[in-house]
């Protein structure tokens, strides 16, 4: 297929354009800086609401990645380019979509966040939303697909949870520390993380490019843990104690609200759409996924 992608050289982006084009797709960049040579690329700017849409005409497909990054203290100007990034980036590529004669299917990034901390509950693509900054914005986020959708585009929003890769991401950040044999749990340690391998999510991209799903859907392996079993789980693989939490106290003192949602809350998410749509996981415990995350 032709597909254009945005976000191509995120943690995510850089993994799928490398399995895109092995698997024999014709790849169009969508890129904030003027187009260069060498590689197909097509223009937009977020801010002043511009993609070149007619160089889109003819894709098949479009995978919407591009985002602010959310892991960082949550300032009042990060909340707002984490919401705007995310809602107006969506629209402007929604509304292109829209008005191609192509008729591209549109796989968009979201996350779990949508769910809020649910304590013990088992959520999955059925529930609805939690409270919280993270759940408002990944409820706007999915709705600013709206004008693909209302023009009979097939478009589905893949829910991701924590995904697992030594390059980047939560995994990455912890490394240090444990290695160092400093880890421990975060707060109470009996919060839920549902989480992914790096190349499980890249298999959902493609599993969503060829299947007929639409809506959301939650890509977590089934082998959610909590944070006190994730902990552990990386210290068998590192070889290395996890005997010093981190308290609670702390990660608001250091994060903010930021960690008070993502480190201290958490989901216990089902992969329901996914499995019943015959997506097999290549790492669905937690012991394969960080194998796999650490290899190499």
């Amino acid at each position: 297929m032709r597909i254009a992608i945005t976000g191509s050289s995120g943690l995510i982006g850089t993994a799928l354009t490398a399995a895109l084009e092995d698997a024999g797709h014709d790849l169009l960049h969508v890129v904030r800086h003027a187009p260069t040579t060498g590689r197909a690329e097509v223009q937009w700017d977020i801010d002043a609401g511009f993609v070149d849409a007619d160089a889109l005409e003819g894709v098949e497909a479009i995978v919407h990645l591009a985002g602010e990054n959310i892991g960082q203290r949550w300032s009042d100007d990060i909340r707002r380019r984490v919401l705007d990034s995310r809602v107006n980036g969506t629209r402007l590529i929604a509304e292109a979509a829209a008005g191609l004669a192509s008729r591209p299917v549109l796989v968009c990034a979201s996350a779990i966040g949508f769910y809020g901390d649910r304590g013990d509950e088992i959520v999955d693509e059925e529930s609805v939303p939690g409270t919280g900054f993270l759940a408002d914005v990944v409820e706007a986020w999915e709705a600013s697909a709206e004008p693909a959708r209302a023009a009979g585009l097939r478009t589905a929003h893949l829910r991701q949870g924590i995904v697992l890769s030594k390059e980047g991401g939560a995994l990455a950040r912890m490394l240090l520390p444990f290695k160092l044999g400093t880890g421990g749990r975060i707060g109470s340690g009996r919060q839920w993380w549902s989480w992914v391998s790096l190349d499980d999510v890249v298999a959902a991209y493609l599993f969503a490019l060829e299947q007929p799903l639409a809506g959301p859907v939650n890509v977590v392996a089934p082998g959610v843990v909590t944070n006190q079993e994730f902990v552990r789980a990386v210290g068998r693989a590192l070889h290395r104690p996890t005997i010093f939490p981190l308290p609670a106290a702390a990660v608001k003192a250091a994060f903010g609200q930021m960690g008070e949602e993502m480190l201290l809350g958490g989901q216990r998410v089902a992969p329901t759409r996914l499995e019943a749509a015959g997506f097999t996981f290549g790492q669905p415990d937690i012991d394969s996924g960080l194998a796999s995350a650490l290899a190499g």
